[in-house]
């Protein structure tokens, strides 16, 4: 009897702790959102540009090291518009080589590639990296923080003012919103894929050439999400006292892409818990409609224009997200197109919409552009349209 006794408290023990593991699980993967730590928050769906949460969001905050996510954004606009290219030199000057804080101790008149330089940033946050890659780019870092400041205006990020290029600063003149966070996040991960493969780096040797002669340096990331959390492709930790602990974390699964923007965590394990729990839960609530359209439209007929017909293409694919459990199954697409096109129009200009909607409401819609442009017709031209009619 007290053999089946103890058989029976074990299995009720056993029972007990791995529903209590599982319950605990159960938090991080489903946890409402309102039990992040951090003040100010919020989370974003990249590819739509859909708010799923936030918290304070627009509260002016010190972005300490997420400050470099701005600094990579005109890193890589630079290089897509080719006045600068990965395997050039960069060489660090006395001042971005006395950089405090986070750093990776390159010496004045060391020489590194930009594309290193990128993964100095990207991967351990060095401020030296940042400051020597802003004087590349822009001759000083004061000048690259005015591109900083331009580029901020422009994507609307009307709540930030840079004063540097790393973060290093506590000025109160240095400032962003976990919003703004996350419009540059979006705007560098969406028009610049290529930086997930540094954001997503673990560790990594560099080599340093000195006077003193060659050494290696390990460069360890930041973002300690890449070994907690399955999913995650980067983006950019910060802390100083002022900030306290910042991050930009970015995840995909199932196509979608997501940004999870906590500033002013209490300690850096509370940033990291609270991206998770807004990850998990953007993922756990979202569906996403896409429709790549790839389907080729019929060419429309034009009036008064120096061709008869003109092709016609979508602009883009189309994306729907949808957080509030609604079914995507029945969404339409209709075709809204004049029937003849009047000229005169150039190329890319809008000739009408694909239209998608879900239970007869419009969710949204993607222009439909001419291929080709097509001048006004006048008399010699349709002199010369009779012309080959009977010619032909």
């Amino acid at each position: 009897m007290q053999k089946i006794r103890k058989y029976i408290c074990t299995w009720i023990l056993l029972f007990s702790v791995s529903m209590q593991v599982f319950w605990w699980s159960e938090i991080d993967v489903c946890a409402e959102p309102a039990a992040i730590e951090a003040p100010s928050a919020v989370l974003l769906e990249s590819s739509t540009g859909k708010v799923i949460f936030e918290q304070n969001a627009r509260e002016r905050r010190s972005p300490a090291s997420i400050t470099k996510i701005m600094t990579l954004l005109l890193t890589f606009e630079a290089l897509d518009q080719g006045k600068i290219k990965l395997e050039d030199p960069v060489t660090v000057s006395a001042y971005a080589s006395s950089m405090g804080g986070s750093q990776v101790f390159l010496a004045e008149n060391e020489v590194q590639t930009l594309e290193t330089m990128i993964k100095c940033i990207a991967v351990a946050s060095g401020n030296d990296a940042s400051v020597a890659v802003a004087e590349y780019i822009a001759g000083s870092e004061e000048a690259f923080v005015e591109q900083m400041n331009a580029k901020a205006a422009e994507l609307g990020m009307t709540d930030t003012h840079f004063e540097d290029c790393c973060g290093l600063t506590d000025s109160d003149g240095h400032y962003t919103t976990a919003m703004d966070v996350a419009v540059m996040s979006r705007e560098l991960t969406v028009k610049y894929p290529k930086i997930f493969e540094y954001t997503g780096i673990w560790m990594e040797d560099i080599t340093h050439e000195t006077r003193q002669g060659s050494s290696k340096f390990t460069l360890n990331s930041t973002n300690k999400l890449l070994k907690q959390y399955p999913f995650t492709t980067g983006l950019k930790t910060g802390s100083t006292s002022k900030a306290k602990f910042c991050l930009s974390a970015t995840a995909t699964k199932d196509g979608i892409d997501l940004i999870a923007v906590i500033m002013g965590a209490p300690d850096y394990k509370a940033r990291f818990k609270d991206a998770r729990t807004l990850l998990s839960y953007g993922f756990n609530i979202s569906d996403l409609y896409l429709d790549e359209n790839t389907d080729i439209l019929p060419n429309m007929r034009v009036q008064g224009g120096v061709e008869d017909t003109v092709p016609v293409k979508y602009q883009s694919e189309f994306r729907y997200l949808d957080t509030e459990g609604n079914s995507l199954d029945g969404v339409e697409k209709r075709i809204e197109l004049p029937e003849i096109a009047m000229a005169p129009f150039a190329e890319g200009d809008t000739a009408g919409r694909a239209v998608y909607l879900r239970n007869g409401v419009e969710i949204g819609s993607v222009p439909i552009l001419y291929e080709n442009a097509v001048a006004k017709a006048f008399y010699k031209d349709y002199l010369r349209k009779i012309m080959e009619f009977y010619l032909l």
